[in-house]
């Protein structure tokens, strides 16, 4: 909405500007391919990283005066007026270069990397303001007992608002409207975001042992010495990581500055914030999407201003205006919801190493189950590591073994082995918890008609439906698509012959209520799940022994800590390696590495028994021997041999449309001029894995190419070769994790 007075400024802003020549650069948040020059009006004066309110195409938006020379294309009688500056901490240096590199890296206009950095706008409207009250004024003739108890407590305690001023005496607030009217109270005006607490570096912690001792001291060393020093914090689950880089935060917040902890999932910012207020007397600032837009303001006020020492976010934190960054912890770092799939796609991991460089600072990778990416520049001396290889305390590893399908398969109808089935009971009969794991949301991921074969697909994409049977719906997982499960087959019209295909976790969750009828089952997953709050009550369910079973997805796989949770039994270890994506193996070890590590945390021992058709696979073998090391080294190999990251780059090019033959176009162009040489190769085009994602069709080009080369520059310029595609639409993913 446009107030009369910028309508007024944008009026102005079509005319000559009175002190011509005086221009500035202005990044917008849109996606442009730079800065435009506005004029700075005689009565103001601004400096680069200063936010800044410009007039453009009949509206007002928010930008930033950016570094460097205008352009001067454009002459001054042209240009436009500066309508303000806003007053607020100006985007420290460190942010700018940040957004410029991350612009360049990823092959996107800056405007798009600086949208992403004043993702809460509203941090920069005017503070608003609340009234408090403070006894200054005459005392009334008639004071009675509640009206003394409201002046002592006043002078007794600092401006408080009416209703928390009248709490606090013990009186009605008509009491204190009273003193208020008589100017026996005076009012102050007091901001109206609430201060952010705190956190203390002093308060006691555990014990460490020898390794995290060792681990501790190095990097509070580094946040000492104020230098870039990147580390991976490499210890297995339970090792105790977390309480490793607390003693980081706590020199931190000894030494002064700011820290930032990115987690790939809110779900593990349940627990983990408990813990910080434990080890810290506080929680820690919070950003994330599920914040309301008034938090959000009040977090990106204070953290602007300094008033928040430490941070804990999704990968959007990454781009937050901190004035003294000096620390940044990326826990769970091989997640790969990390990596940013829509709008400017990036991965926060690689992104964070990135700014703990520009601002010379030391960053921390912590992980049991560390990345490739991230060994090879351990290998090759890039990164330090800091090892735990064993459990904190008296905890040990659990015992893994497999459960061979083909020799004991579930009964007709279910989805559990008989040797899950009787481990389940024995764990229950004492006492203990067990976690049922199933990477698959829903019922079932197909709903097919027996008549007809028909299967009920996603009208936007090129995808089955998944049944949601606790919500009664088909949804589609990829665009959001759902519908009412219908009666009959929408294909032959016959009744009752549609039935769902395959299990997810509301299935197994049946299976096991109907095998353990009187053990205390709770759902753990994204859609039984309504926010973070809910998750919390779950977790608090299950750490107070509440719940018995517990059936879930990779929302229960890491970060949480169930003394007794002492079994653990996957379901389907074979799901995570189909397809032919080249980190399957991968990923796949990594996950059902960390939901094993979720048994026998504490004193009591545990076992992960893993259901799989396929035993002598290497991930499972893997899984079995616990020998990481060799699997990463098996791995590596593979990837060297083929030149795929690390040994190589790689970057797509998706091409999307609503129109099957423009995108089809735009792809063989694209093929057509697209680089080549020794050092680099073009596959493509063909028709990506989905086809068709929310009413768009899709193609896909792989760029593949030697670690020498510089791959998004390449990439740059054959986009540049090409004119303007219309309303196909290109995207860039350097270093994809995603091939759909």
């Amino acid at each position: 909405m446009v107030s009369p007075n910028q309508q007024s400024a944008l009026s102005a802003g079509s005319r000559v500007p009175s002190n011509e020549g005086v221009r500035v650069p202005v990044l917008l948040p849109l996606p442009l391919k730079g800065p435009y020059d506005y004029v700075v009006g005689d009565a103001l004066t601004v400096a680069p990283g200063e936010y800044v309110r410009v007039p453009l195409g009949g509206r007002v938006v928010l930008g930033v005066v950016w570094d460097g020379a205008p352009d001067g294309g454009v002459p001054v009688e042209k240009l436009k007026e500066i309508i303000e500056r806003v007053e607020a901490p100006p985007m420290p240096p460190v942010l700018r270069r940040f957004v410029e590199w991350v612009a360049r890296y990823t092959v996107s206009a800056p405007g798009a990397v600086l949208r992403m950095a004043l993702a809460s706008a509203a941090a920069f409207e005017p503070v608003r303001t609340r009234s408090a009250y403070i006894a200054g004024g005459p005392i009334p003739e008639r004071m009675t007992a509640a009206r003394r108890r409201v002046v002592a407590t006043a002078l007794e305690s600092p401006p408080l608002p009416i209703g928390l001023l009248a709490s606090e005496a013990g009186v009605t607030e008509s009491v204190v409207r009273g003193l208020i009217d008589a100017g026996t109270l005076l009012p102050v005006a007091l901001p109206a975001d609430r201060p952010f607490p705190e956190p203390q570096g002093a308060p006691s912690r555990r014990d460490l042992s020898r390794a995290q001792e060792e681990a501790a001291a190095a990097l509070r060393s580094a946040v000492v010495a104020r230098d870039y020093a990147p580390f991976l914090l490499d210890g297995v689950t339970g090792s105790g990581k977390t309480e490793v880089y607390f003693e980081a935060i706590a020199a931190l917040l000894d030494q002064g500055g700011q820290a930032l902890i990115l987690l790939p999932e809110i779900a593990l910012s349940v627990q983990f914030l408990e813990r910080f207020a434990a080890r810290f007397g506080c929680r820690p600032a919070e950003w994330h999407s599920d914040l309301t837009p008034g938090e959000r303001r009040r977090t990106a006020r204070a953290l602007a201003r300094g008033d928040v020492r430490v941070v804990v976010g999704a990968r959007s934190a990454l781009f937050l205006p901190y004035p003294d960054l000096r620390l940044i912890v990326v826990d769970e770092e091989h997640e790969r919801a990390f990596k940013q799939e829509e709008g400017v796609v990036y991965h926060a991991r690689d992104m964070a190493v990135v700014r703990a460089k520009l601002a010379n600072i030391p960053i921390v990778l912590a992980s049991a189950t560390p990345s490739l990416e991230t060994i090879a520049n351990v290998d090759a001396g890039r990164y330090r590591r800091l090892q735990l290889p064993e459990r904190a305390g008296r905890a040990s590893m659990p015992d893994v073994e497999t459960i061979d399908l083909r020799i004991a398969p579930p009964e007709r109808g279910g989805y559990l082995s008989s040797p899950l089935i009787a481990a389940v009971g024995e764990t229950l009969n004492a006492g203990e918890q067990v976690l049922l794991f199933l990477n698959r949301r829903g019922y079932a991921p197909l709903t097919l008609c027996r008549t007809c074969g028909h299967r009920m697909a996603c009208p936007n994409c090129r995808t089955w439906l998944v049944e949601h049977r606790y919500r009664r719906r088909l949804m589609c997982h990829h665009c959001g698509f759902e519908r009412d499960p219908p009666t009959a087959c929408p294909q032959c019209s016959t009744s009752g012959t549609l039935v769902p295909c395959g299990p997810g976790v509301e299935r197994i969750a049946e299976e096991a209520a109907q095998r353990f009828p009187n053990a205390r089952l709770e759902v753990l997953s994204s859609d039984a799940m309504e926010g973070p709050h809910a998750l919390e009550a779950a977790l608090g369910r299950i750490a107070a022994h509440e719940v018995d079973l517990i059936v879930g997805t990779q929302l229960v796989a890491k970060g949480h800590h169930f003394p007794l949770l002492t079994l653990v039994g996957v379901v389907d270890a074979d799901l995570g390696l189909e397809g032919g994506d080249l980190r399957a193996a991968e990923r796949t070890f990594q996950l059902l590495h960390q939901v094993a590590g979720r048994s026998g945390r504490a004193e009591r021992p545990g076992r992960a028994l893993i259901q799989t058709f396929n035993p002598e696979h290497p991930v499972i073998g893997a899984l079995l021997s616990g020998n990481r090391d060799a699997f990463l080294a098996r791995e590596s190999d593979g990837r060297r041999q083929l030149g795929y990251p690390p040994f190589g780059k790689l970057a797509a090019v998706i091409v999307s449309g609503h129109e099957e033959k423009a995108v089809a176009r735009v792809a063989r162009e694209l093929a057509a001029c697209a680089p080549r040489g020794d050092a680099v190769h073009v596959l493509g085009p063909a028709p990506a894995p989905l086809a068709v994602l929310r009413g768009r069709h899709r193609m896909r080009l792989l760029l593949k190419a030697e670690r020498s080369v510089d791959v998004s520059a390449m990439t740059r310029e054959w986009l540049s070769r090409i004119g303007a595609t219309g309303p196909v639409r290109v995207t860039i993913d350097i270093d994809p994790y995603s091939f759909m």
